[in-house]
């Protein structure tokens, strides 16, 4: 399969080493220096190249702020029959747009970012293939996540973005809380240093995708329970109840295991 990957970032260059022995791969980026360390695949900066090589398949690796500005760009230059997928951790949009195209398409979410995740070993992690769109597409994408060792799970577009607004929407808040009110520490603890390491990681992301998540209609309700446990440990502390405490430390302990 002829396979056009856009954007040769941290998940464009992963796919690019995951795919270019297996497949005939190009990449296809504005930045030729970013492509100076990608193996076995063809490096293209021109639109007129993509016209030549006639991919069945591209893969949307750039950041979420230029998904579909990017693939308007590229649509006119692919065959009718060419599927067009994106790996974007928001869908808001996405499914209105795939079909005002006309194109087959193909939507997944490998929730393995590689600010944090080993991605020689991935059997911990999970990816998400939206159960809509084109079936050849789902499948081919299935297969290779499930060779990867990661743990798949096939959502709607709306199911996927209600799941996001939780799972992402809680730890990226809380480390937001974390990141404004912590103060520069001369000797700072382990898990002081840890959640410092999670804070750099989640605002080294683009925010474009910070804006999507909080915008996400459904993350409100989740803000609102993260305040309502924080006012709640408040009053604990004000009357130093220890065995309310004890009773909130039991029930958050059940919560993580």
């Amino acid at each position: 399969m002829k396979i056009l990957i856009l954007g040769a970032g941290k998940m464009g260059s992963f796919f690019t080493d995951v795919l270019s022995f297996d497949h005939e791969c190009a990449v296809y980026e504005v930045d030729p220096k970013r492509m100076r360390f990608l193996y076995n695949t063809q490096r293209f900066t021109r639109l007129e190249e993509i016209d030549e090589f006639r991919p069945d398949l591209v893969i949307n690796a750039v950041t979420l702020k230029y998904t579909i500005s990017v693939f308007k760009e590229v649509i006119p230059h692919l065959h009718k029959d060419c599927i067009i997928s994106d790996i974007s951790s928001v869908k808001t949009g996405f499914k209105e747009f795939y079909e005002s195209t006309g194109m087959h398409y193909v939507s997944t979410h490998p929730m393995f970012g590689p600010t944090f995740a080993n991605l020689g070993a991935l059997s911990t992690e999970n990816a998400i293939v939206i159960n809509e769109g084109d079936y050849l597409g789902r499948v081919f994408f299935l297969d290779l996540y499930r060779r990867l060792g990661l743990n798949v799970h096939e959502y709607s577009f709306d199911e996927h973005d209600e799941a996001m607004a939780y799972s992402l929407s809680v730890p990226f808040v809380s480390t937001f809380v974390f990141g404004a009110v912590m103060k520069h520490q001369d000797a700072p603890g382990t898990t002081f240093k840890r959640h410092l390491k999670i804070a750099k990681g989640v605002l080294g992301e683009d925010d474009t995708l910070l804006r999507e998540i909080l915008f996400n209609p459904r993350t409100k309700h989740h803000v609102e329970g993260i305040r309502a446990e924080l006012k709640e440990l408040i009053d604990i502390i004000d009357h130093r109840d220890e065995d309310r405490l004890t009773d909130y430390l039991g029930r958050i302990r059940k919560n993580i295991t």
